[in-house]
Formats: C-alpha cells, sequence, structure tokens
C-alpha cells in the first residue's frame, strides 16, 4: 500500500524545498545545533536534513523494514555528531514532528491534485506509513543518542581521571605521583593502568606515591593501590607511600595489608628530604 513511484517522484522533486522550508521556520532562538549563527554549521544541518528526506523518499519505493535499515548510517551519524550532542534531545525530537506534518501536508497537497487517481484508503494509508516510519526512526534516533551519550560521558570521565593521576618525573629515573579527591573502584583501576604504563615509558627505577590528598578510601581501593605497589615491583620500580591518613591507615590495617615492602613516609617533603631531592 505504500509503494508509489508517482509520489515517490513528487515528494523526491521537493526535498529541497522540504530543507528551506524547515530551516526558515525553525526557532533560531533556542541553544544547540538549531540557534547556530556559524554559517558552516547552518549549511552541515542542511545537509543532514536534505539527506533525511532523500531517505525518508524511500519510504514509497521500497518496503518498510528496508527503508528503515538504509537510515540507519543516517540516524547513527546524527546521535553521534557532537553539535547534536550538545542538543537537548526533546528539541529533537520535535523537529522530527515538524519534518512529519512536513510530509502530511505534500500527501494532502499531492492528493487534492489527484482526486480522480487515489482512494481514500490509499491516502489513509500513506498518511499512517509517514507517522509509523517517523516514529520508529524517534525510537531508533533516541536509543543511538543515548548510547553516544554514555560513550561520551565514559570518554571525557576517563580523560579526567587520565588527567588526574600524571607520573611527574623528578629526576632521571624517579617519578611522583600525587593522587588527589576521592578514589572510587573505576578511577583507581585506571591509575593502576596508567601509572604501570607511565613508569615503564619513563623508565623509572623508584615512585613517589602521595596520598595527602585523598581524604578516605574503601577496600577495594586499598586493595587496588596496593597491587599497583606490587604491579610496580615486578617492573622494577620501587615505591615510596607518603601522607596516608588516619583512616586509610586504619582501612589497610584491617585488610591485613603488609607494608614491610614499602617505604613510607609522613609527608612528602620527609620522603623527599630522606631521598636527598628537591621538590619543585
Amino acid at each position: 500500500m505504500m509503494r508509489d513511484q508517482k509520489l515517490h517522484a513528487f515528494l523526491c522533486s521537493k526535498t529541497e524545498f522540504l530543507t528551506e522550508q524547515w530551516y526558515e521556520s525553525l526557532d533560531k532562538t533556542k541553544d544547540g545545533v538549531y540557534g547556530s549563527t556559524d554559517p558552516e554549521m547552518i549549511q552541515q544541518v542542511k545537509a543532514q536534513n536534505h539527506a533525511f528526506h532523500v531517505q525518508f523518499c524511500g519510504m514509497f519505493e521500497k518496503d518498510d523494514t528496508e527503508c528503515i535499515e538504509e537510515f540507519q548510517d543516517w540516524i547513527k551519524a546524527i546521535a553521534k555528531d557532537e553539535a547534536h550532542l550538545t542538543t537537548p534531545l526533546e528539541e529533537i525530537i520535535e523537529e522530527f514532528f515538524r519534518t512529519q506534518q512536513q510530509y502530511l501536508e505534500l500527501i494532502e497537497e499531492y492528493a487534492e491534485a489527484n482526486l480522480d487517481e487515489l482512494s481514500v484508503k490509499q491516502i489513509i494509508a500513506w498518511n499512517r506509513g509517514v507517522v509509523e516510519t517517523i516514529n520508529r526512526i524517534i525510537l531508533e534516533y533516541t536509543l543511538q543518542h543515548s548510547l553516544a551519550t554514555k560513550n561520551r560521558l565514559n570518554a571525557q570521565r576517563e580523560m579526567i581521571v587520565e588527567m588526574s593521576a600524571p607520573v611527574i618525573s623528578l629526576a632521571y629515573d624517579i617519578g611522583f605521583l600525587p593522587l588527589v579527591g576521592e578514589i572510587d573502584t573505576y578511577r583507581a583501576h585506571i591509575i593502576f593502568e596508567k601509572a604501570l604504563s607511565q613508569c615503564a615509558e619513563q623508565r623509572l627505577n623508584k615512585l613517589f606515591i602521595d596520598l595527602s590528598g585523598v581524604p578516605i578510601i574503601d577496600t577495594m581501593v586499598a586493595h587496588q593501590i596496593f597491587q599497583l605497589i606490587d604491579g610496580l615491583n615486578l617492573i622494577g620500580v620501587e615505591t615510596a607511600l607518603s601522607g596516608i591518613s588516619p583512616d586509610i591507615a586504619q582501612t589497610a590495617v584491617q585488610l591485613g595489608l603488609n607494608f614491610n615492602n614499602v617505604e613510607i613516609h609522613n609527608t612528602l617533603a620527609q620522603a623527599m628530604q630522606l631521598n636527598k631531592l628537591n621538590i619543585i
């Protein structure tokens, strides 16, 4: 019921018109991709919208399933687009519904011009098909948008964690790892991986780990820190700890963690002085 070569040709001839009509009626006072005044961004948004229409017209030439499958690349590209990721999802969905209305109006225009050739049943089927297809596209876009947002947040989180745990070179073969703020299991895991790789890259023989900026750690994090010490030892890096708070010390003792092979200092300054190093 959806396939119709004449309607398909009619809609395809209107794709550029649809894009211009859509953009001219946009509420450009909103934040995000639709309110951009950057000429390049405006052209990109128009190109993305036009690509949508080229794809959508295919629903009157192909099977519904085939049409939606071919839409996947467009949906994923828009969902991952940085400008769309910073635009509220409800605003994007609103534009899908405005586009839906454009097609319903075009079908009405086409039907009025071809009343002798069409049945009411056919027109209703087209309208229903437009609504159902837009709804499926919205659903798929929402899923892809959520996935892209989650991946983006995870990447930002990992970047922040990596930046918060740098191994700083103090001398030719000596490094310093300052830990600041709360450390959860995820961050502890990243610190473990990055510290090992950075120490190996910098060819360090000794690493000072300062915990004075860490208020408290749980049992899992405490284990992770001592696993880091064991891992560093395996690659030939001696470890010295400083700034251990009473709460962290209590957690370590309760866990029965062994400090025998770890150099412990009250403060970082004391550690540096005893090792005949100058801080900064």
